[in-house]
């Protein structure tokens, strides 16, 4: 523990861990994200937390489309290689098994467990390093089907993003 209160309180809240994938013409790219919720019943919308600087905020602000890629715990080796960014890693797509998401073309990463396609409304700039990224679901489907128990997340890999 830190001498940061906050700090200390936000590292307890769980998170889940996901990959977002996005796409602009025939650029695409898959990120790790745990800052995701759903803010709507109707439409369906999620809202996540995307760093300014990543590659993908520039892919989903032009290409205005992005999936969120779900896995199991089971299945997480799968997505290591999405943790590094692009300027780490810039071979990463041409490494990658994927297919492409039926409505948004974004790609669906193998091993996925499920996928939700959204169409971008709109980039809040909140003043921070991360803008709010709200989508709309526009098509999803469940490959594996999998109780939530059994899903990623940060605490079940332990790792800690928040503070």
């Amino acid at each position: 523990m830190s001498n940061d209160p906050i700090k200390n309180a936000l590292q307890m809240m769980p998170y889940g861990f996901y990959s977002i994938t996005s796409r602009h013409g025939e650029d695409t790219n898959a990120m790790v994200a745990n800052w995701i919720s759903q803010v709507s019943f109707e439409p369906r919308l999620m809202a996540i937390g995307l760093q300014k600087t990543s590659y993908s905020h520039g892919l989903i602000e032009k290409g205005r489309v992005f999936v969120i890629n779900l896995f199991r715990l089971e299945d997480k080796e799968a997505m290591i290689s999405f943790t590094k960014g692009r300027s780490k890693n810039p071979d990463k797509m041409r490494e990658a098994t994927f297919t492409a998401a039926p409505v948004t073309g974004c790609p669906v990463l193998e091993g996925a467990a499920a996928y939700i396609e959204f169409k971008l409304v709109d980039i809040v700039d909140i003043g921070g390093d991360h803008d709010i990224v709200i989508g709309e679901a526009v098509g999803a489907s469940v490959l594996k089907p999998t109780d939530t128990a059994d899903m990623i997340t940060l605490p079940g890999i332990g790792w800690s993003y928040a503070g």
